[in-house]
């Protein structure tokens, strides 16, 4: 599956409703599970409120997953494809 790592800020509406963040971080998850991927969530100090590392069939599934995050409302995204070593290398070897 592919991977993804998103850093996340609150939106004014997010950050308004701070307490309820845990169960949407857990709704998130099922949702990401029903679309068959999988969902890990970090709350952070710094520059961004949440970073989300998550896995996917395929892009197409990632980007409908975080559609449906971003239409509710409570969080900006942005969101990089990760690849591991072995993955890399595959990208590695197909520039030669």
């Amino acid at each position: 599956m592919a991977r993804y790592v998103s850093l996340i800020n609150w939106t004014e509406q997010g950050a308004k409703n701070f307490k309820e963040t845990t169960g949407r971080a857990a709704d998130a998850a099922a949702l990401a599970g029903k679309m068959g991927g999988k969902l890990t969530v970090y709350w952070t100090l710094g520059a961004y409120d949440i970073v989300a590392i998550s896995e996917f069939p395929d892009d197409q599934t990632a980007t409908a997953f975080l559609l449906r995050l971003g239409s509710l409302g409570n969080i900006r995204t942005q969101t990089m494809r990760a690849f591991d070593a072995q993955e890399m290398g595959g990208v590695i070897s197909k520039t030669t």
